[in-house]
C-alpha cells in the first residue's frame, strides 16, 4: 500500500502531492485572507469617519443657533440623515442612525464578525432589561412598559417573557435565556439587591464579549479592545463611589473583572481610600493616571466625577486608535469606528438636549467627549 502511494507513476502520488501543497498554502495565505476580507470594510469605515468626537467639528456645531440649524448642520455629511422638530423626535433618530449604522457594518463586514455587532446591540437593549427588570420586581405595573426600541428579536421575546409571567417565573426564564448564575441567585432573592444586579448584568454582557467568535487573527485586537474597556468600567465605578461616599466593602462589589492593567488586587488596593483624589493617585503607573490628574482641578471646581468620565472617555477613544493602529489590516478600524460612532451619537444627543434648552454653548461643551491628544 505504501509502495503504491509513494510510486511517482501512481495518481494516488501526486494526489498527496498536490494535497500537502494546498494544505501548506492554506496555512501561509489563512492570515492574508482576513486582510482581504477587512479591506473593504475598514477603507469604507475609514472614509466615513467620526468627526464629532473632534475639537474642530464639535465647535461647529456648538455654534448652531437652533435646532433646524443644528439639524441641516449634521446633515451635510453623506451617511446622516437625522430628523425631527424638537429635542426628542432629534435624540429618537439618532439611536436610529446608530442601530443602522451597526447593521451597516453587519452587512458590509465579513460574516464571522456578525456575531461581535449582535452582541454590541445587545448592549444597547440591557438597559430596557434593567429597567423591566426593576419595575417587575418591585411589583410596578410594567403593562404599558413598550418593547418597541428593544432591537435584537431574542431582547424582545426575552422581555416579552418577563413582562406577561409571574415574578416567580424569572429567575427560570432568564436561566434559559444563557444568564449566569451570579444573576439567578440575585433575582430570586425575597428582597432584590439592585444594585447588585446592575453589576452582574454588566458582568454578563463582558462574557459575551469575551466568548464571541470573531475572524482568524482577530482575537488578540478584540480582547485588547475589552480588556480597556474593562479597565475604563472599574476606574468609573470606584470614581462614583467614592463621590457617593460608599464603603470599601460595597465598592469592591463593583468589580466588573480584570482588564488590561487593573488587577483585582489593585481594585481592591484602590477600593479601600477615601477621596476621589486618592483613587487618582493609586493609579499613579498607568495609562489612566494623566488624565485624570490633568482634570482633578475642573474635578474640584464642578465637584463632579462627570468631569472625570468624560476624560476616560476621550482617552479610551485614543486607546481604541491605538489598537485601529495596531490592527489595521483586521479588526483594529472596524472597532474604532464603531466605538467612535457611539460616542458621537452621544455628543449629538447633548447637543440637541442643549439647544432644545437654549443652554450656552461653554456650557454644553463641558459635556462633549472629545478623543484624549497623544
Amino acid at each position: 500500500m505504501l509502495d503504491l502511494i509513494l510510486d511517482p507513476y501512481g495518481y494516488p502520488f501526486w494526489i498527496l502531492v498536490f494535497s500537502i501543497i494546498i494544505a501548506v498554502f492554506g496555512l501561509v495565505f489563512r492570515p492574508f485572507l482576513t486582510h482581504i476580507k477587512f479591506a473593504y470594510p475598514n477603507a469604507l469605515f475609514e472614509a466615513i469617519g467620526n468627526p464629532y468626537v473632534d475639537e474642530k467639528e464639535i465647535n461647529r456645531i456648538l455654534d448652531c443657533k437652533d435646532l433646524s440649524g443644528f439639524v441641516d448642520s449634521i446633515n451635510t455629511l453623506k451617511n446622516y440623515n437625522i430628523t425631527g422638530d424638537n429635542s426628542y423626535e432629534i435624540q429618537r433618530s439618532l439611536d436610529d442612525h446608530f442601530v443602522d449604522t451597526i447593521n451597516m457594518m453587519k452587512k458590509d463586514s465579513p460574516k464571522d464578525m456578525s456575531d461581535f455587532y449582535n452582541v454590541y446591540l445587545e448592549k444597547l437593549d440591557l438597559y430596557q432589561l434593567k429597567n423591566l427588570l426593576k419595575n417587575k420586581l418591585e411589583d410596578i405595573p410594567v403593562e404599558d412598559f413598550s418593547l418597541d426600541d428593544v432591537i435584537l428579536e431574542t431582547s424582545k421575546e426575552l422581555m416579552r417573557k418577563i413582562k406577561d409571567f409571574d415574578k416567580k417565573e424569572i429567575p427560570d426564564i432568564l436561566k434559559n435565556y444563557g444568564f449566569e448564575k451570579e444573576i439567578i441567585d440575585v433575582v430570586s432573592n425575597e428582597k432584590t439587591d439592585f444594585f447588585s444586579l446592575d453589576n452582574e448584568i454588566n458582568k454578563h454582557l463582558i462574557n459575551k464579549f469575551r466568548k464571541v467568535k470573531v475572524p482568524n487573527k482577530c482575537d488578540q485586537g478584540k480582547h485588547l479592545f475589552i480588556n480597556r474597556m474593562i479597565d475604563i468600567l472599574n476606574i468609573k465605578n470606584i470614581l462614583r463611589a467614592k463621590q457617593l461616599g460608599y464603603d470599601s466593602d460595597t465598592t469592591k462589589k463593583l468589580f466588573l473583572g480584570e482588564g488590561q492593567e487593573i488587577a483585582a488586587w489593585k481594585f481592591k488596593e484602590i477600593a479601600e481610600v477615601d477621596q476621589v483624589s486618592q483613587v487618582i493617585s493609586s493609579l499613579e503607573g498607568t495609562s489612566y493616571y494623566n488624565v485624570l490628574k490633568d482634570n482633578i482641578e475642573e474635578y474640584n471646581k464642578e465637584e463632579s466625577v462627570q468631569v472625570l468620565e468624560n476624560a476616560l472617555d476621550g482617552l479610551f477613544l485614543k486607546l481604541v486608535k491605538d489598537i485601529s493602529l495596531q490592527y489595521f489590516v483586521s479588526i483594529g478600524p472596524s472597532i474604532r469606528f464603531l466605538v467612535s460612532k457611539e460616542f458621537e451619537i452621544q455628543n449629538l444627543k447633548v447637543v440637541t438636549k442643549g439647544l432644545g434648552e437654549n443652554l450656552p454653548p461653554d456650557i454644553i461643551n463641558k459635556f462633549m467627549v472629545m478623543e484624549a491628544k497623544a
